[in-house]
Parts: C-alpha cells; structure tokens; sequence
C-alpha cells in the first residue's frame, strides 16, 4: 500500500511541477492524473496493489468535499451576494457536461461498431 499511495503521490506531485513550471492555466491534481493514465496505458496494467489502493482511497471519497463544504461556509455572505453569476455558470456547466458527455458517447459506440443509435 505505500508503494501504491507513493505512484498516486508522485504523479501528483509531477503535476503540481508541470503546472508551475509551465504556468497552465490547469491545476496540477489533474496533470498528475493525466500522467498516472500514461502511466497505466504504457504498463497496460496496474502495478502493484494500486487498484485496490486507489478502490480504498474511493471509498472514503466523501471525506474530500469537507473542505468544499466549509468553503462555503465561510464564504455565505458573497454566495448570497453573486448567486445569479453562480447559479448560471451552474447551470450553463451542466448543461454544456451533458451535451459533451452525450456526443462523446455517441461517438465512442459509431467508433466500436457497438450498435445502432436512434
């Protein structure tokens, strides 16, 4: 488990380097991310235990929207003052992941020749 959470860290933190380094308007979390799929797809499996690190580690997901959740808390009196900005870059964001979400998949079945699509 230490080698696994040791990959998952240092991808992580390969990431957060990129991102400084560079000055991508992207949070290094999300390289890193990019860079253990790399890695995943190079290996063609997953080394060690990582698997069932990584299903631990999704377990106790919830454990990371606390500090959104305090956020929040702490921040009422511009939510109450900006929610009209917020409520339509929610709603534009859902709509626009959906959209996204609906024409990937539709490609992702004409590409494997997995059936018909109404």
């Amino acid at each position: 488990m230490i080698f696994d959470l040791t990959i998952l860290l240092c991808c992580q933190l390969l990431g957060e380097v990129i991102a400084f380094a560079t000055g991508l308007p992207v949070p290094g979390a999300v390289l890193g991310l990019v860079l253990l799929v790399v890695l995943l797809v190079v290996l063609r499996r997953a080394p060690g235990t990582l698997e069932g690190t990584a299903t631990g580690l999704l377990q106790h997901f919830s454990l990371l929207f606390v500090p959104a959740g305090v956020g929040v808390m702490l921040h009422t009196t511009r939510i109450a003052t900006e929610w009209p900005a917020l409520l339509a870059a929610l709603l534009a964001s859902t709509v626009l992941t959906l959209a996204v979400t609906a024409l990937t998949m539709r490609w992702c079945i004409r590409r494997l020749g997995l059936g018909e699509i109404a």
